[in-house]
């Protein structure tokens, strides 16, 4: 009697086990994830926009991949993916859509595009944002518990926009390269819009002001109205001083913790 009860409770928790999952749950599950997948199409073009020369069409498939890596994070949690479509790591995919549409596709752009003083130079920066960029990718404690950003997040596709947008010199984009390369690895914070809590309407509503303004100051080049120019840094300069405000308040403490 104790040996056919216990099989009928296998038995059970096997049909439990294996019960098919509904299917709007997986359809919306995979619907998130052919979303992010997007992003490999926008790279994609963008690569082959960069290498016909149509700058200006490269930005848009990297402005486009940016919106949907702004929003896919959400959208997977929302329809929760790694429940209903556990079999596809979305995360790896994430990081190789960012890789292409973050880091590489602009350090290529930077390489042929940007004045460095040299071609040798221009090359030997561009291999410096792909390497620094895998001590943010490859870190485990890339974000903080309140979802910053700990060191730059290898931001490159913005940085070489307003290098581009705003035709610094050699020496500037220089310095600024291998600065930010450095703090990649570097105990400050900087704020990710859409996930961190605090102030985050304003935070989001200045992020998306300043991607619109961006966007305009493309289509503009070389031209920068005044008023659009404005609004630009006032945009920017928001984002700057909360990840500032973070990292004075906060990461002393945390390098406090962990020693």
């Amino acid at each position: 009697s104790c040996s056919r009860l216990w099989e009928s409770i296998v038995s059970t928790t096997a049909h439990t086990q294996t019960r098919p999952l509904p299917f709007t749950r997986r359809a919306m599950a995979w619907g998130a994830h052919a979303f992010t997948l997007t992003g490999v199409v926008w790279a994609a073009l963008a690569t082959i926009s960069l290498f016909e020369g149509q700058i200006r069409h490269m930005w848009l498939w990297l402005g486009i991949a940016l919106l949907v890596d702004a929003v896919d994070g959400s959208i997977a949690r929302a329809v929760r993916v790694s429940e209903y479509a556990p079999g596809f790591d979305g995360a790896t995919l994430d990081n190789i859509v960012d890789y292409l549409t973050w880091t590489f596709i602009p350090a290529l752009f930077m390489a042929f595009h940007l004045p460095f003083g040299s071609r040798t130079l221009g090359i030997a920066m561009a291999l410096l944002v792909c390497v620094s960029s895998m001590f943010c990718y490859c870190n485990v404690s890339l974000k903080t518990p309140d979802h910053y950003f700990m060191g730059f997040p290898a931001a490159w596709n913005v940085v070489a926009a307003i290098m581009w947008i705003f035709q610094t010199g050699a020496v500037f984009n220089l310095v600024a390269t291998v600065i930010l390369a450095v703090l990649t690895v570097a105990p400050i914070a900087f704020v990710h819009p859409f996930r961190v809590g605090r102030l985050r309407a304003i935070n989001i509503v200045a992020a998306l002001v300043w991607v619109a303004a961006t966007a305009a100051l493309v289509a503009y080049a070389p031209v920068r109205p005044i008023i659009l120019t404005g609004i630009w840094w006032v945009a920017g300069i928001w984002i700057l001083v909360v990840s500032a405000i973070r990292s004075i308040q906060g990461i002393p403490q945390e390098l406090r913790d962990a020693e």
